[in-house]
């Protein structure tokens, strides 16, 4: 596996995620894959769990890592093409991308959307040079539209929960914030439970449409104390508006937090659940996202899942290192 970035890249998720069991069982047996070998782990924006539990898979793989904080410490870079250098950016990604790769190999790379242009957001210029310039397996640690690493173990905590026999019933829900936050996790999530087998369903006010690539065959519902009742597993999320049917939105929030905040995730909203775990990526806002009972209940699942981030990031380190 040379990219990962989408589910479709792991092949057969329940060959991963019988892998991923194996790999928590014992963590440290494929230490000889790493033996030598260098991963980069790129940050274009602030990490707490990504940076960590990375740098911990790629140590329980035997490997050596260096970790770049792109806006401390090091030069600012440049991404566009065509501009004339004359500002405060010293160094080109061009030029940097390269020499990133010829001290590691594998890279890792964090960079949000900038919210600038929905195009180049969703085209992924940043991730993509990095795939074409530095001759190295790329993955991606949160890019403008996508979170892998967080779905896969997302997916991870649900299977490990989930004692049923019938498939699970997962809501994400979109919850209210001060800030205008990117869709990368919520698109992953999306395209990581329309490939699970989950009946998934997304709730949200109008005009926060998800792009159709993420969400295509998974059931909408406006009305978010419908979309619960008889969920087993509740994700809340806020994302600003996709802009997919008015790009001219893109990345705006739509309404004033202070009017939306039925939509925080409460013990009224969890009443018409079949008892669900609750599930964030972190870090949440207390009382914006989720109540304080809610995510200190003993369903709530974000310690757990943000331990299986380590898991996930390993599988997939584990796999780039058998195919150099």
């Amino acid at each position: 596996m040379r990219i990962f970035q989408h589910v479709t890249d792991l092949g057969d998720l329940h060959t991963a995620l019988a892998e991923a069991a194996e790999v928590k069982r014992d963590r440290f047996q494929w230490q000889h894959l790493g033996k030598n070998k260098t991963a980069l782990l790129i940050f274009f924006n602030n990490s707490l769990r990504t940076r960590l539990s990375t740098q911990k898979a790629a140590m329980n793989l035997g490997m050596n890592v260096i970790v770049l904080d792109v806006n401390q410490g090091a030069w600012k870079l440049e991404t566009e093409r065509g501009v004339i250098m004359d500002g405060d950016k010293s160094e080109h990604l061009l030029e940097a991308i390269p020499v990133m790769g010829s001290y590691c190999d594998i890279i890792g790379v964090r960079s949000f959307a900038r919210f600038e242009s929905r195009k180049d957001d969703y085209e992924e210029k940043i991730l993509q040079q990095f795939i074409k310039y530095s001759g190295r397996p790329v993955f991606f640690m949160e890019s403008a539209t996508v979170h892998p690493l967080q779905a896969f173990a997302d997916l991870i905590t649900i299977k490990e929960d989930w004692k049923g026999n019938s498939r699970p019933k997962v809501v994400m829900t979109w919850a209210p914030h001060p800030k205008s936050l990117p869709q990368a996790v919520p698109n992953s999530f999306a395209e990581w439970m329309l490939a699970a087998d989950v009946d998934f369903v997304v709730t949200h006010p109008e005009g926060y449409e998800l792009d159709p690539q993420f969400v295509k065959g998974a059931q909408v519902e406006y009305d978010q104390m419908k979309a619960f009742e008889g969920a087993d597993f509740v994700y809340a999320k806020n994302w600003s508006c996709p802009g997919v049917t008015r790009p001219e939105d893109y990345g705006k929030v739509l309404h004033d937090y202070h009017t939306m905040m039925d939509w925080c995730v409460s013990s009224r909203q969890m009443a018409v659940t079949n008892n669900a775990g609750f599930l964030h990526c972190l870090p949440v806002r207390r009382n914006m996202i989720v109540t304080d009972d809610v995510i200190e209940s003993p369903r709530s699942l974000v310690i757990p899942e943000a331990a299986n981030r380590e898991i996930s990031a390993e599988v997939v380190l584990k796999r780039m290192l058998e195919s150099l």
